[in-house]
């Protein structure tokens, strides 16, 4: 089974903690004895702190995207460098690049691509081209909520919801470079064209990855999936 995952910078990159890389790092090599695996990681509170600044100082939009992608192909490095000889050793520039790199039996890992796109839209992209089984969104947020659990105590959490209900509940998302949402509106369109199975949750810890994983490969007891947001159409 091919496999993209979308791994949010603030939970892999949080304070720059090489410990968050190694645990990244150990999860996906034990997933990479059943799977293909491409990686794609967000860029964080760095990101959004160098994109604030880059604002502040009269840049625009595509400018300010561009420093974001710089900083997710930063953390892309960092967890290449955790995986070792496991990973393919430079990040894809693009999606025609993953797909080459695809072939050499190693773990990819990219970050952004273009502006515009967020890594979690890059991530569905390319679960798109390369025809890959599953897409896992891994996110500091366990799942979709009916509005932000953050401000809202009445927001109730999804189990499982469609894909058009995915586009419903977060294109109020305003779409800016930094911007924070568990999946943005590009993804959760993408996913709704494209009848990519999904699964968005809390991947602070990645051995929940892990289990999400297997639990949608019907290795395990059926649980784990609910340590998110089930996206089926």
């Amino acid at each position: 089974m091919l496999i993209v995952l979308s791994v949010g910078g603030s939970i892999l990159a949080k304070e720059l903690n090489p410990d968050s890389f190694r645990g990244y790092a150990d999860a996906l090599k034990e997933l990479a004895k059943e799977h293909e695996i491409v990686i794609v990681t967000g860029g964080g509170a760095s990101a959004r702190d160098y994109i604030n600044v880059a604002r502040s100082t009269g840049a625009n939009e595509v400018e300010c995207d561009y420093i974001g992608i710089d900083i997710t192909r930063l953390n892309a490095k960092l967890l290449i460098s955790a995986l070792g000889d496991a990973a393919y050793p430079e990040p894809p520039k693009d999606y025609k690049e993953a797909q080459e790199k695809l072939s050499s039996g190693k773990i990819l890992v990219m970050g952004g691509v273009i502006p515009g796109q967020t890594t979690d839209a890059v991530a569905a992209i390319l679960t798109e081209y390369l025809g890959a089984n599953l897409l896992v969104i891994a996110t500091a947020v366990d799942g979709v909520y009916s509005a932000d659990p953050r401000k809202d105590p009445d927001a109730v959490k999804y189990e499982t919801m469609t894909a058009k209900e995915l586009v419903s509940t977060v294109m109020t998302t305003e779409m800016k470079a930094g911007s924070k949402s568990p999946v943005d509106p590009l993804a959760a369109k993408i996913i709704e064209r494209c009848n990519i199975e999904t699964i968005v949750m809390d991947g602070s810890d990645p051995q929940d990855v892990l289990k999400a994983i297997r639990d949608e490969n019907g290795k395990t007891d059926k649980k784990a999936v609910y340590l998110g947001t089930r996206i089926i159409n």
